[in-house]
C-alpha cells in the first residue's frame, strides 16, 4: 500500500484526478481520426451534422482525390476538396477536434490553398461584374386584365385550319 500523499515528501505521488484507464484511451483517442461529418461539423463548414452527411452522399466532399463517405476517419494532413455552391474550396487539415467550438478555433483546424483562394476570389468578382437577374424581366406578374385577355385569347386561337 502506497503512503498518503502529504505534499511535503517526494516518495508519494499526488493521487490522479484521472483514473489510468482514462489516460489510455485519451492517447488513443488523440491517434486516432475524426469522422468527416463531425470534423467538416465542427470547422463550421455546415450547420448540423445531417447536412454534412447530406453533402458527402451527393459526392460534393472528396477527400485525398478520392470519394468519401461521412464515417471516413480524417488525420492531419489529408487534402478535402467541398463543392459549396458554384465555388470549390480546397482545405488541407491541420488539427482534429471533436467538438464545435467558436469561429478563430473553427478556422485553425484547417488552411486553405492558396489557389483555392484566388479561385474563390475570381468567383466572387465574376458575380460582382454579372448583372442582376431580376433586371432582365421586363414586366413583373400579370394584372388581373392581363390574365383575362390572355384567357380569352387561349380559349379563341384553337381554331382548325381549312385544307
Amino acid at each position: 500500500m502506497k503512503p498518503a500523499y502529504t505534499g511535503d515528501s517526494d516518495t508519494a505521488e499526488p493521487p490522479s484526478p484521472i483514473p489510468s484507464m482514462a489516460k489510455v484511451s485519451d492517447t488513443a483517442a488523440a491517434h486516432a481520426g475524426v469522422r468527416l461529418d463531425k470534423w467538416l461539423w465542427a470547422a463550421r463548414f455546415f450547420k448540423t451534422r445531417s447536412l454534412a452527411v447530406d453533402e458527402i452522399d451527393k459526392g460534393r466532399v472528396i477527400v485525398n482525390e478520392q470519394a468519401a463517405k461521412p464515417s471516413r476517419e480524417l488525420k492531419p494532413g489529408d487534402r478535402i476538396a467541398l463543392r459549396q455552391g458554384p465555388v470549390t474550396r480546397v482545405i488541407v487539415v491541420r488539427a482534429l477536434s471533436h467538438l464545435r467550438g467558436p469561429a478563430p478555433v473553427a478556422q485553425a483546424l484547417y488552411e486553405e490553398t492558396a489557389e483555392s483562394i484566388a479561385q474563390r476570389e475570381e468567383a466572387a468578382r465574376q458575380r460582382q461584374l454579372g448583372a442582376e437577374p431580376a433586371l432582365a424581366i421586363e414586366q413583373g406578374r400579370p394584372t388581373k386584365r392581363d390574365r383575362r385577355q390572355l384567357a380569352d385569347w387561349n380559349r379563341w386561337s384553337a381554331s382548325i385550319d381549312p385544307d
